[in-house]
């Protein structure tokens, strides 16, 4: 559900240290990209053993997992659990343990933004609502496999780690000689341009909106694509709310920046559809 527009960017000039600092240190790095779930998903690794096969190796099983996720969650491949479920052939409790954890973690959704985000999306017809956790799953599962890429790669020594998932972004930093990761978020009006960069160490970065997939975003309440915005940027320490805040801040549209500041240790972007940019900060838990 989310636009693509959060990207990595280069690594700043490394400036020489100050008295008493950690000084900043060139670290060999390796970038892997995948196509998954339909989209580019790549993985960048900073640290010594960056081009080493074992740091590779551990990637190609953080792949592994996205793609195991794809194939249990996709509304496209028509023998997953979901599709299943959205056939009525599989009831929802019966489904993979995986699968009911997610359906969870959606309701869990549609509580904290007051019903902006939903599983259930109305059909096509005015049937009854379909269970499509997709809006949730990209950012989840992109964050699950990092984590345990994290883990892994904690057993070769302190390594930088950024998973973009679709534009969606989500840094570690177990180094303290490196600079921050830069993430770049494109301008929806103008996809050439850089609406602002996001320096991190730790935590991600997620944007919904219609600059580069149209209006495939679904209100719940209405059935219908919201229209106030252009984009919605959430920057906070998990992918997976990241995400969902971002979904929910665009359908809410002109609610928006009221919602957004009761998000604790979030930044909100909104960018409306008069081009006009309103960064809202919630407060700190």
């Amino acid at each position: 559900m989310t636009s693509r527009t959060a990207r990595p960017g280069t690594d700043p000039a490394a400036p020489p240290a100050l008295d008493g600092a950690t000084p900043i240190v060139e670290q060999p790095r390796r970038s892997f990209v995948e196509q998954v779930m339909g989209l580019p998903m790549s993985v960048h690794v900073r640290g010594p053993l960056a081009r080493d096969d074992r740091v590779a190796r551990a990637v190609a099983t953080a792949f592994a997992d996205l793609r195991a996720d794809d194939a249990m969650f996709s509304t496209w491949k028509p023998q997953s659990p979901v599709s299943r479920v959205r056939r009525g052939e599989l009831r929802l409790e019966d489904a993979p343990e995986r699968v009911r954890r997610v359906a969870a973690l959606c309701e869990e959704a549609a509580r904290r933004t007051g019903g902006a985000f939903s599983a259930w999306l109305p059909t096509a017809g005015g049937g009854h609502p379909a269970f499509d956790p997709t809006g949730l799953v990209k950012g989840w599962a992109a964050e699950q496999a990092f984590d345990r890429l994290v883990d892994r790669l904690a057993a070769l020594g302190p390594h930088d780690v950024l998973l973009s998932a679709g534009g969606d972004v989500v840094v570690a930093c177990a180094r303290t000689d490196t600079p921050d990761w830069t993430v770049g978020v494109e301008d929806p009006r103008d996809r050439s341009r850089m609406l602002l960069t996001v320096p991190l160490r730790r935590g991600a970065v997620a944007t919904s909106g219609t600059a580069a997939r149209g209006a495939h975003i679904v209100d719940p309440a209405t059935g219908a694509a919201p229209f106030r915005l252009l984009s919605a940027t959430v920057v906070g320490p998990s992918l997976t709310w990241a995400d969902v805040y971002a979904t929910a801040a665009f359908v809410r549209g002109a609610a928006a920046a009221q919602w957004a500041s009761t998000l604790a240790d979030h930044a909100v972007v909104l960018v409306d559809g008069y081009g006009a940019v309103r960064t809202v900060t919630g407060p700190p838990s």
